[in-house]
Formats: C-alpha cells, structure tokens, sequence
C-alpha cells in the first residue's frame, strides 16, 4: 500500500549533525536503505520537513521505516494512506454513493 510519511526534524539534534558533517550521510543512508519512490524536503510551521512516498506492504515494514528518523533526529512521523488516480477508480464510488448517500 502506498504511504506519503511526513517527517517532522527538531532542530537538534540536526543542527548538531550539520555542525559535525554527518548529515549527508546519516540521510543518505536512511533514504538508501528505505527506498522511497520519492522524497521531498521543506520547511512547514518553521520545522524542517520531509515528504516521502512509499509503498508498505505489511504494517511489520513500518519500524524499518521509521525507526532510523526517530533514532537518528529525534523526528516526529505521520504515516497516510494514499492512493493514485487509478487507485481511486477502481473503489467504484458510484455504487457506495447509491448505497451511501441517500
């Protein structure tokens, strides 16, 4: 099943991990060995963020997952369901519609 996780970094200890160059590697390594199918880095209510996409087939993935952030930055993870366009249109929302929204 696909995944967007938000991960939400604490200043520290990134800022200590800037500081001492580590970093780098530290995310490299985490990205390598989680494989997202994409990964987006931003700012939101002035904490670093990250967007990834992943697929996660069986709920026994998520330490794997996120382990590696809580215990490398201290973050914050929000894990939601996603689907594409073609996911959305095979759940046949005309018949739960007929059924459901009368």
């Amino acid at each position: 099943m696909r995944f967007i996780l938000k991960i939400t970094v604490p200043n520290e200890p990134f800022n200590s991990k800037i500081k001492n160059g580590s970093v780098d590697k530290t995310m490299q390594s985490i990205l390598t060995d989680t494989k997202p199918e994409a990964a987006y880095f931003t700012a939101v209510g002035g904490k670093r963020t990250a967007f990834l996409v992943m697929n996660i087939d069986q709920a026994s993935q998520i330490p794997a997952v996120a382990e590696p952030w809580f215990l490398q930055f201290n973050a914050e993870i929000e894990f939601y369901p996603t689907m594409l366009g073609e996911d959305l249109g095979k759940a046949d929302l005309a018949t739960i519609g007929s059924k459901w929204g009368k």
